[in-house]
């Protein structure tokens, strides 16, 4: 088993080895330079998505939203207050499901905003409807034992 986690840069897509002791927090991207973890959670397009939860050894929550959607407007800043307290220990991202159809339509989206949670990059939880900060950090970290406490 290997001491080290795999993340994925949110600008350039390319996968960083990190030793398992090193603070990820302050941690650079090898191929762009830029910081693995800003607190802010990065918009993806379907093949940053399929990067992000195949390749990343991290549990990877997506919002997936739409601009016109009321309660995902509402709930942005909840989902970034989120990130900022998670990362670097889960990488949050968003998917605007109007940009990206097939893969919404790939994951069975019904209604938005809808959050899913993805480790080893397998579904492990799903929930729908907009959150507080609170309830997103405390729905993370329910479905996953691993979440930082």
């Amino acid at each position: 088993m290997t001491q080290e986690k795999l993340v994925v840069c949110g600008k350039c897509g390319g996968v960083n080895r990190l030793p398992l002791g090193r603070d990820a927090g302050d941690a650079k991207c090898g191929k762009c330079g830029s910081k693995l973890f800003s607190g802010h959670p990065a918009d993806v397009d379907a093949q940053s998505f399929d990067r992000q939860v195949k390749r990343s050894s991290l549990p990877v929550v997506v919002d997936i939203w739409a601009p016109w959607c009321g309660p995902c407007k509402m709930m942005a800043p909840a989902y970034e207050a989120a990130a900022n307290e998670l990362e670097p220990h889960v990488r949050l991202i968003k998917l605007n499901s109007d940009n990206e159809q097939a893969v919404a339509a790939r994951l069975g989206i019904r209604s938005i905003p809808t959050m899913i949670l993805f480790h080893g990059g397998q579904e492990v939880a799903r929930t729908s409807g907009a959150m507080t900060p609170g309830q997103i950090v405390r729905w993370i970290r329910d479905h996953l034992p691993t979440a930082p406490a």
